[in-house]
């Protein structure tokens, strides 16, 4: 089945500043589904190695295709990050509640693929993957917002930071951080603010700095942790 994918198709600029293959590491014990896989990248840049890696040799993408129980999963992202700091790694798995995401994102996720996706979009997400984004599901994403704005959602601090963190922020980058958890464009916070777009862009990058985000994605996910707009905010106004 087709799942709801979060971004918009078009064609990606996967041969700008990019190599001509990017070598892939597969994580699967699964026969069935490691040849499912391979078939999907076959004849594309994904170039899987078929007997492992050589010495000094460092994969640019993982792809962990094994259905693990979530602490064995993080662990299992924490070793692959620490092992290959510059690689990307994705998961391919179904049925992730959006907690796991988290702890999953917060261990060095860099993306998380149904099994159900069609190769078109499989492919479309590692390419995004690749340019530096964090690909989710738009369900999932949906998902982790909802939980996060629950009533009695529980409250999970960032890995190895304090709970007080959120005090480093401005109150302007507080507010922005806020409506990044909206999805709200650049250009529609400024409208909203009554401020610059290029104030925002200032401020969006002062954010990524002191969330440890690589991207708005990776902040907005990290905000929900800690800074659920108020009911009658503004914030909430907007998200509305």
């Amino acid at each position: 089945m087709d799942q709801d994918i979060g971004y918009r198709t078009q064609s990606l600029p996967s041969t700008l500043n990019a190599p001509a293959s990017v070598t892939t590491y597969l994580v699967c014990q699964n026969t069935l589904l490691q040849t499912g896989v391979r078939y999907i990248l076959k004849g594309t840049r994904f170039v899987v190695a078929d007997d492992g890696l050589a010495d000094g040799e460092s994969p640019e993408l993982v792809l962990l295709c094994d259905s693990l129980p979530p602490g064995a999963a993080v662990e299992t992202i924490k070793q692959l990050k620490e092992q290959y700091p510059s690689a990307r790694v994705v998961a391919l798995s179904d049925n992730v509640d959006p907690w796991t995401v988290r702890e999953l994102c917060t261990a060095g996720l860099d993306g998380l693929c149904p099994t159900g996706m069609p190769q078109a979009a499989v492919l479309a997400a590692l390419e995004l993957v690749m340019l530096g984004e964090m690909f989710l599901p738009i369900s999932v994403s949906l998902a982790m917002l909802e939980q996060a704005s629950s009533p009695g959602a529980p409250m999970m601090a960032a890995a190895n930071e304090p709970a007080g963190l959120p005090a480093k922020f401005s109150g302007r980058e507080a507010q922005i951080l806020r409506l990044l958890t909206t999805g709200a464009s650049n250009k529609l916070i400024a409208r909203d603010l009554g401020v610059a777009e290029a104030t925002v862009k200032v401020h969006v990058k002062a954010i990524l700095r002191k969330a440890k985000a690589a991207n708005r994605t990776q902040a907005a996910m990290w905000a929900t942790q800690f800074l659920a707009p108020a009911t009658n905010s503004p914030e909430a106004e907007l998200a509305s």
